[in-house]
């Protein structure tokens, strides 16, 4: 998992991603392919097996590679663009 805030030329790149949304909630999670988010709104952890968390926000850039089990917590309802790969 990594978290940076991206550059103008990563953000009008993600503006061609897909689009996912959820509510404020708890739930497991496994990526069984690398996934690079811009969030668009919103804020939420993600805890791995290991007990590592990242936390982000509105404005942030985040990947997690494939293979990953974690847990995701949304604290306030997230809207991200995403791609996989």
């Amino acid at each position: 998992m990594k978290i940076w805030k991206p550059t103008e030329a990563q953000i009008s790149t993600a503006q061609k991603w897909g689009i996912w949304e959820k509510e404020v909630s708890e739930f497991e999670w496994y990526y069984d392919e690398s996934e690079t988010c811009y969030i668009l709104e919103g804020e939420a952890e993600v805890t791995d097996q290991k007990g590592d968390s990242i936390h982000f926000k509105t404005g942030d850039m985040v990947t997690f590679e494939q293979g990953l089990n974690c847990v995701w917590k949304i604290k306030k309802p997230i809207r991200k663009r995403y791609l996989f790969g």
